[in-house]
């Protein structure tokens, strides 16, 4: 099966790394140093030995994918698939594991309404050590689902044939307002401190701050007649935290290169979501307004 990647970053570096075992997997990613070093020395998990990839050197070289799996910010989703506007076969998937809401109507906006859009969530988690290169401290899972039950299982057959776990969800969004949950709790607040994830349950001042955002989001959530995958917001964020607790958020790296951050797809969704609701979003409103302050003061911005 042919596989194309949009986006080589740590997630991407991952699941390429995993796919290319089993398939032929072929990476496009807007850094072209990234991609050089993935042509010369392939991909490479942990302390296993590499694995080669196809390396694309456009949109193009992605055309006669069988599947096409998404792993860009949120903010590029328009970006970069809309080269690929009536070139792909149309019964390829378009499988997302970004973070946010709003990705499918971005998927279907760059590529037409009817196109196959596979949504998911994962809990692997990864650090990129050097371009093509991650490390992995544990083994996560992936839920997927979308209107066709047999795509989604052509999905979770791939990835269990390539090492990974994964499973179907007939109803993807509890599965993808609870990512949305731990995202609000953990990218802004670790990128605006600056820290690491794990570092958020070690303060005292930072948790508070976690739980509140976490559970302004799960509020919005029980108001829209959303059944999230747990109880208790706050120790799901935390277990969550515990898998990557060495990692940085995505958000940290926005604002340290200046490319525009996700917090519009993430604590901004649950603004705009609660709005439209009636609950009141007090701390996920500021943290938008502090990372965008922090955006539009940066000096790369």
């Amino acid at each position: 099966m042919k596989i194309g990647i949009i986006g080589a970053g740590a997630m991407g570096t991952l699941f390429g790394y995993h796919l290319a075992g089993t398939s032929e997997v072929t990476m496009l990613d807007a850094n072209a140093q990234t991609l050089a070093a993935v042509e010369q020395k392939g991909l490479a998990l942990n302390d296993e030995q590499p694995r080669r990839v196809g390396i694309a050197r456009g949109p193009k070289d992605l055309y006669d994918s069988h599947m096409l799996f998404l792993f860009v910010k949120a903010v590029d989703t328009l970006h970069a698939l809309r080269p690929f506007a009536g070139e792909l076969d149309p019964v390829t998937p378009i499988v997302s594991f970004q973070n946010g809401v709003g990705n499918e109507d971005a998927i279907r906006t760059a590529l037409g309404g009817a196109a196959p859009v596979i949504l998911g969530i994962t809990t692997e988690s990864a650090v990129t050590t050097a371009p093509g290169r991650v490390h992995t401290s544990g083994r996560g899972s992936t839920i997927v689902g979308s209107s066709s039950p047999a795509t989604s299982r052509m999905v979770v057959e791939l990835l269990g044939r390539s090492g990974l776990q994964a499973a179907v969800a007939y109803d993807i969004r509890p599965h993808l307002w609870g990512k949305l949950v731990a995202n609000c709790a953990i990218n802004a607040l670790s990128a605006i401190l600056d820290c690491e994830a794990g570092e958020i349950l070690k303060d005292p001042n930072a948790a508070h701050l976690g739980e509140a955002l976490a559970e302004e989001a799960a509020a919005v959530a029980a108001r829209m007649k959303i059944s999230l995958p747990f109880v208790n917001p706050w120790q799901y964020v935390a277990e969550v935290i515990s898998v990557g607790a060495d990692a940085r958020s995505s958000m940290a790296f926005d604002l340290a290169s200046g490319h525009p951050s996700e917090i519009d797809h993430i604590n901004g969704a649950i603004v705009a979501f609660g709005r439209r609701a009636g609950v009141p979003t007090p701390y996920n409103d500021a943290m938008v307004r502090l990372v965008k302050a922090r955006e539009a003061l940066s000096p790369r911005a």
